[in-house]
């Protein structure tokens, strides 16, 4: 059963520098909490969102019974990351359209929605950003800070940038970097967008329109790398839809070349249509670019081990076999790095069939890793 939650706003008048040598000034962010926040403020876990997720982590809003938070099954009281020990902070990044200041919302400069002048942002800025916010909330450390994918990315990014604020980082299903493949995905995915004739330089607010051709093939293309070969063939192999059926599914420009004949073709576009109804196009160019742009070794000349060498925290990482987006070899190589510099690691490699997809789903085997490492951190509290 999941808890009913209520979304929350910080605004912050001063300025954050950015990565980019940009300032963001006047900015606010969307977050939630879940659970008591212990009197020394210790119990705190900051959780980091993935590219199309959001602050709202876990539980519903009032009223709403299908709002359910994008991680609600790891979440909430009793279960994997207990609420009812832990204070849970979900913070939605800036650049994004879920409530935090992004493309949407106005530029002081001009009055205009910022569209394509949106300062670029780095995972780096977005940690800097949940910084301040922790800082507001009165939260000087943290037991815990994790994330899959883009939010595992963050997760060490804290445990770097802010080394004395961490305790513990869980890190799942992510890389120190994007491979040239990962990125060259990324860029085909705003390519599509870019190009679609509603884009108008991404300033397409101000025509009354949304690019919702890019945004379909770029969720699609997304969507294809997420799961893998044997769950796509599983659910769908080469099964045909009915001629009446597939004609009937789509019926607007960018379907009304070709008929969809297989199932796969339906599904992809079905997640594609839905995907350009709720995000917004500018934010993903800004979010992907932001995951292109992680590399911490950079300024180490490409050395893992010395970027990590900062990290004082206690780890645990977990990777997905199938996963071949953000494969297990890449978790081992900040496995290796951390062991190279004496941290203290754990780490689980799950036999799971579901792709990168795997650290959103209910593997008994990965949830079980989660809630034994949380129930330690648990017993460390005061």
């Amino acid at each position: 059963m999941s808890f009913v939650v209520t979304a929350q706003s910080m605004h912050f008048p001063g300025p954050l520098p950015l990565s980019s040598g940009a300032t963001l000034s006047d900015y606010s962010l969307a977050y939630e909490t879940y659970g008591k926040l212990d009197a020394d403020g210790g119990n705190a876990v900051l959780v980091c969102h993935a590219l199309n997720a959001s602050h709202h982590v876990a539980g519903v809003y009032a009223g709403q019974p299908q709002s359910v938070g994008w991680w609600d099954n790891m979440i909430g009281p009793g279960k994997a990351v207990d609420t009812d020990r832990f204070f849970v902070i979900g913070i939605n990044n800036l650049g994004s359209c879920f409530g935090s200041t992004g493309p949407m919302h106005p530029n002081p400069a001009t009055g205009r929605a910022w569209g394509a002048d949106f300062p670029v942002v780095t995972v780096e800025d977005w940690v800097d950003a949940q910084a301040a916010l922790l800082d507001a909330l009165g939260i000087r450390k943290l037991a815990a800070v994790m994330g899959g994918s883009l939010g595992g990315m963050q997760a060490l990014s804290w445990a770097l940038r802010h080394p004395e604020r961490v305790e513990h980082a869980v890190v799942i299903a992510s890389a120190p970097s994007l491979t040239a493949q990962n990125i060259a995905f990324n860029e085909v995915a705003r390519r599509a967008i870019v190009t679609d004739p509603d884009f108008h330089g991404g300033h397409f607010y101000e025509q009354g329109v949304i690019p919702r051709r890019g945004l379909r093939i770029a969720r699609m293309i997304g969507h294809i790398t997420y799961q893998s070969d044997d769950v796509m063939n599983e659910k769908f192999g080469r099964s045909l839809r009915s001629a009446v059926e597939g004609a009937a599914a789509h019926t607007d420009f960018l379907y009304s070349t070709q008929e969809v004949e297989f199932q796969i073709e339906s599904y992809l576009r079905y997640n594609g249509d839905k995907f350009s109804e709720y995000f917004d196009a500018n934010t993903y160019l800004l979010i992907t670019r932001a995951l292109d742009y992680f590399d911490p070794a950079r300024a180490h000349g490409g050395d893992l081990r010395a970027a990590l060498a900062r990290a004082t925290a206690k780890f645990l990482l977990v990777s997905f076999t199938t996963d071949w987006r953000f494969s297990p070899a890449r978790s081992r190589e900040i496995v290796k790095a951390l062991l190279d510099n004496r941290r203290k690691v754990s780490y689980a490699e799950i036999d799971a069939p579901h792709g990168h997809d795997a650290f959103l789903l209910d593997d008994v085997r990965y949830m079980g890793v989660v809630r034994s490492y949380f129930d330690r951190i648990g017993k460390e509290l005061p």
